[in-house]
């Protein structure tokens, strides 16, 4: 039992290393080749961020645990949304950008429903990843076309947060790219071996350890950036690159997963009936919640905030 909870908590640990250095060093390198800051903050570092859970999603298809993959796309989204951004605007309220509410949104609610249709009966195949990454192809070419369209106040922003490195320095975010990855990855399975140890010692499922100690350690990244963004009052990209994570955790990341087992991914009932329909309902909550003056009170993260933890107190509970 020791020797899978110290697994794990490598594996997380090189998993956050791993991302924060990956990110950085890419998001540099793209900069370096030309490519739009915004364009750079909209979609690889919200691609970036998703690498943990991309890593552990393969590593668990491959290895046959298809429920902890799943478990942790939807305890991570719930993470994302619930905890995350409601800790953000209990710190400070939360004003929302434009596009976030007509865009972003909307396709991480239709996003959220997708993954519920495609899952009811009980396995995501390969034809279902294969919807799920035409998504995402679909979301990035719109992700494309609206940072044509972002005013400059905005595209100063992400300037500023990815600006263009000194070409003498290129061949140190070539390293720090690579090396990131390479550590992500067997950061991975690390951490999957060692959850579905524990799962095993304490007699609990693989879905149950995915949704919430591999979904929280996942989500460390994403809180770290959008906690420390939040205090230095720079939170514009962090919030976006936080709902285009968990878009990119739907479409892309479980997409590519659903395509690496041949007889597809198996879910339990639990998953189906219960996580990824809540998950969803989390997603249609920040409708309204968004769409109120435009912004998230105190109030409102307040009660996002205690709506995790309930969450958290009946999964452990009912599936323990």
């Amino acid at each position: 039992m020791m020797t899978n909870a110290l697994w794990f908590l490598a594996g997380l640990a090189a998993l956050v290393v791993g991302a924060e250095v990956m990110v950085r060093g890419g998001s540099q390198l793209a900069a370096r080749l030309g490519v739009s800051p915004i364009v750079i903050g909209l979609t690889f570092v919200s691609i970036g961020t998703s690498m943990p859970e991309l890593a552990i999603g393969v590593v668990s298809a491959a290895e046959g645990s298809g429920a902890l993959a799943v478990g942790n796309i939807a305890g991570t989204n719930i993470v994302n949304i619930l905890l995350i951004l409601g800790l953000s605007a209990v710190l400070v309220p939360l004003a929302l950008q434009m596009r976030t509410i007509r865009f972003e949104l909307p396709f991480m609610a239709l996003a959220a429903l997708l993954m519920w249709l495609l899952s009811v009966d009980g396995v995501l195949s390969r034809t279902d990843g294969a919807i799920l990454v035409a998504c995402a192809v679909v979301y990035t070419a719109g992700v494309l076309w609206t940072a044509r369209r972002e005013s400059r106040q905005i595209a100063a922003e992400f300037a500023d947060e990815f600006s263009a490195p000194e070409p003498s320095r290129t061949w140190l975010h070539v390293v720090m790219t690579v090396g990131g990855i390479a550590v992500v990855v067997i950061g991975a399975e690390w951490l999957v071996d060692g959850a579905v140890g524990l799962a095993r010692g304490f007699g609990v499922g693989d879905a149950l350890i995915g949704l919430t100690v591999v979904a929280i350690g996942t989500s460390a990244p994403e809180l770290v950036t959008t906690v420390v963004s939040t205090i230095r009052g720079d939170r514009d990209i962090a919030i976006g690159n936080l709902i285009g994570s968990s878009i990119y955790n739907i479409v892309l990341i479980l997409g590519v997963t659903c395509l690496v087992p041949a007889n597809g991914l198996a879910l339990p009932d639990s998953l189906v009936r219960v996580d990824i329909p809540i998950m969803v309902a989390v997603a249609a909550l920040c409708i309204p919640i968004f769409l109120s003056g435009r912004r998230v009170s105190r109030a409102e993260g307040t009660f996002m905030v205690g709506a995790y933890l309930s969450y958290l107190v009946f999964v452990l509970t009912t599936q323990s």
